[in-house]
């Protein structure tokens, strides 16, 4: 079945901490734009330009979290929830060979700045994440972030003369079920329900519901909830991953430790923060 939107990749070099994310917006989407168009943009490259990240190699772990990361993750999410998830079978392997050193710190983070349900996830804590980004540093998810999007969309009309949408968009999932959405990831868009940590992760996954990347702010427009979805599922699928899904993954690219992955090396790689999307020519030529 053919989509409803037509997505364009926009590929930027690495955003930093420090960067002017919304000069590296509107540079890199200029000559592209139209009026009416979706701008969506990844929560994780305006977290790390915002310096919105935490150095886990400067974290103590306390002895909970030394258990999360020692049998919690090993074995219960190993050779329990893993399964029960329909994980695939590198993540089961790297869950049950879950570091204890770097594990132990990331637990304590997570159980810090995103509480105990979001501790009990198996990764993206809370909407922490440590993909894509190098050594030990873990981006934490935006506070703000619709006056972000409303601040985006007001410098794309103003330096661009453009009148967009603008969309923050996470990777982690938002279950579906009868009209109903949810999702363990903190503060969604108004319409999404988030509760439960782990347990909404656990029961949207082991059930197999329909899960699309989480649309966490919207700017310039009122869209419903299934079609915000929709369309930050497609631009999210026409992002890709970057370097990787997962720690591992990003470690394997590069041929090194968890924590050896540098900035120069992240330099090197195709980024795609931003995903501009618009309805297909089908879909205007039937209406």
């Amino acid at each position: 079945m053919p989509s409803k939107y037509e997505t364009l990749a926009i590929t930027t070099s690495y955003w930093k901490p420090g960067e002017n994310y919304l000069r590296r917006i509107t540079d890199s989407i200029k000559s592209k734009i139209k009026d009416g168009d979706i701008v969506t943009i990844s929560e994780k490259a305006i977290s790390t330009a915002f310096g919105n990240l935490i150095d886990e190699e400067n974290v103590r772990a306390g002895a909970f979290a030394q258990f999360l990361a020692r049998y919690w993750m090993r074995y219960v999410w190993g050779y329990i929830l893993g399964p029960l998830c329909h994980l695939k079978k590198r993540n089961i392997h790297h869950l049950r060979t879950y570091p204890e050193k770097e594990g132990s710190t990331h637990k304590q983070v997570a159980l810090r700045c995103a509480g105990f349900l979001q501790a009990l996830m198996h990764w993206s804590e809370g909407g922490i994440d440590g993909s894509n980004l190098p050594y030990s540093y873990v981006s934490l998810p935006l506070k703000n972030t619709h006056q972000i999007a409303q601040k985006i969309r007001d410098h794309i009309e103003s330096k661009l003369r453009k009148d967009v949408i603008v969309m923050v968009v996470d990777t982690d999932k938002t279950y579906s079920i009868r009209g109903f959405h949810f999702t363990p990831r903190p503060k969604p868009i108004e319409g999404i329900h988030s509760f439960g940590g782990f347990f909404a992760y656990v029961l949207g996954k082991s059930f197999r519901m329909k899960q699309r990347a989480t649309p966490i702010a919207v700017a310039g427009a009122k869209i419903e909830v299934d079609e915000a979805l929709e369309i930050a599922d497609v631009a999210n699928r026409s992002r890709g991953f970057g370097v990787g899904r997962t720690v591992w993954d990003m470690a394997e690219k590069f041929g090194v430790s968890l924590t050896g992955v540098s900035w120069e090396m992240l330099d090197k790689v195709e980024h795609k923060p931003i995903v501009i999307v618009r309805p297909s020519a089908l879909k205007k030529g039937k209406t």
